[in-house]
């Protein structure tokens, strides 16, 4: 993983930055530990001490969340390799991969940083087009693919969410994100570099209940909550719960929903629905919602593009399409990554434009709307043919979760025995629900073949690492090829 020479504009010289001008402020604090910005920058000297000039350009973190794991980040960005982040809980078969893919030749744990002793400041060797971490996304061959992101990409959107999100010296962040999901770069990264503490609970609150994680930031002052929309939606279902602190709660990674946010909007917290691929570091844009109208299906728009960063509607050909009509979001600017590991399948979706700039297509649709904000649709492979008609599941779930008698709904696209598809509604249903209600609900908004044709109560749907639903661990419906 070669790191190119080029002039300073690093996620480390941005910390660095921050350390000379504010060294006695919180940085980051634990429920029993805290350190200040001089203290977390004498902690990543110590870190790095343990491996400086050995060469190393790929390095693996695999450490409980807290102090050591961020200092052991930045002590990678320092000596000007790049990290490769992945959970302890993650199976090694897939952790091993990812790290025999990226090249790593050293993995830091948590017993590599125990032990911390005073050592001298190391010269900063990170580049702009240095890579600053690579990200394992799902990929179409069965294999995660490697997403690397350069520091320059990084640095930028810092920039960006600091200017849109107005967040600064004495805001605190949660750090609630998996290391190897991209919101945890915007907990990490777009706080500390704009002078925001980060709060990490410990795991045992942050896999705990909702009433434990938000008693947590009460006691830690917390103003910024930073999740996937069911975090939001949970949180919002039990509103009298959120700290006062909380000024600000941003929602990415899926679609947010009006019902999602109906108690929240009477808090007076500002929230923020954000869009973009990993491919394009963290977000391409956002869209303030808390003060907004949601679309007609009940969900929100993606918004205005953020500084540094282009995001075109376009044809098949890569023509832009006019105002209102569908096309494919496609990204250019700041915020595009290198590429891919490897050079999968997928790097067809990095195309290098005649100007030589580099564009992502990121495979969703979407439509811009008059005022010039745009509105993400569905993925451009998950349409769905029944009874020889095109059904996007999206867009019906996007209806039925519109229902007052549902506190959540996914629908899904499964097949029969004839290998034909058909829908399937799973529903977290309240005291509000009556199942003819809800059939005639959805028989006004939806033409009769996207009506699911079965609904599945649960508890709880179930969500994956990434927040998002878990589609392999719903309930399973069989259906013969008896129509």
């Amino acid at each position: 993983m070669l790191q190119e020479n080029s002039t300073k504009n690093t996620i480390y010289s941005r910390f660095k930055a921050r350390v000379e001008t504010m060294p006695d402020a919180l940085a980051i604090v634990e429920d029993v530990r805290s350190v200040t910005f001089g203290q977390l920058d004498a902690l990543v000297n110590s870190i790095l001490a343990r491996f400086v000039n050995k060469g190393y350009m790929a390095i693996g973190i695999c450490m409980s969340h807290g102090i050591n794991q961020i200092a052991a980040m930045l002590a990678v960005l320092k000596s000007g390799a790049a990290y490769i982040p992945a959970e302890p809980s993650l199976p090694v078969a897939r952790r091993d991969y990812m790290m025999n893919m990226a090249g790593v030749e050293l993995v830091i744990t948590d017993d590599f940083c125990r032990d911390p002793h005073a050592v001298k400041d190391f010269p900063d060797q990170s580049t702009q087009s240095g890579v600053a971490y690579v990200l394992f996304t799902s990929g179409t061959s069965g294999k995660p693919k490697g997403v690397v992101v350069e520091n320059h990409s990084v640095v930028n959107y810092a920039r960006a969410f600091g200017r849109e999100m107005e967040v600064g010296p004495g805001d605190v962040m949660l750090q609630y994100s998996i290391c190897s999901f991209d919101i945890f770069v915007e907990e990490v990264f777009a706080s500390l570099l704009n002078g925001v503490a980060l709060a990490i609970p410990s795991k045992e609150i942050h896999d705990g209940s909702l009433d434990n994680l938000m008693a947590f930031c009460r006691r830690r002052g917390v103003t910024i909550i930073d999740g996937f929309p069911y975090l939001v939606a949970d949180i919002n279902h039990q509103s009298e719960l959120l700290p006062s602190s909380v000024r600000l709660i941003i929602s990415g990674g899926d679609v947010v929903r009006a019902n999602y946010i109906s108690h929240l909007r009477d808090r007076g917290i500002k929230i923020y629905n954000t869009y973009g691929p990993s491919e394009t570091t963290v977000c391409s844009n956002y869209y303030r919602i808390d003060n907004a109208e949601p679309l007609a299906d009940g969900t929100f728009p993606i918004g205005h593009a953020v500084d540094g960063v282009q995001v075109a509607i376009l044809d098949p050909d890569l023509n832009p399409v006019p105002d209102g009509e569908t096309g494919e979001i496609c990204i250019t600017g700041e915020g595009v990554a290198r590429g891919y590991l490897g050079n999968p399948p997928e790097q067809k979706n990095f195309v290098t434009l005649p100007d030589e700039r580099k564009m992502f297509r990121s495979g969703d649709m979407g439509y811009r709307l008059p005022d010039g904000n745009l509105v993400f649709l569905h993925r451009r492979d998950e349409q769905v043919m029944i009874l020889g008609r095109r059904v996007e599941p999206e867009e019906v779930e996007n209806v039925l979760n519109q229902y007052p008698g549902i506190d959540r709904g996914a629908v899904r696209a499964l097949k029969d025995e004839a290998g034909l598809h058909f829908l399937v509604a799973y529903l977290e249903k309240n005291d509000y629900f009556s199942l003819a209600d809800f059939k005639h609900f959805l028989a006004e908004r939806l033409v009769d073949f996207m009506v699911p044709e079965f609904f599945v109560a649960m508890k709880s749907i179930p969500l994956n690492q990434h927040g998002k639903v878990d589609t392999r661990a719903l309930p399973k419906i069989l259906k013969d090829k008896t129509y």
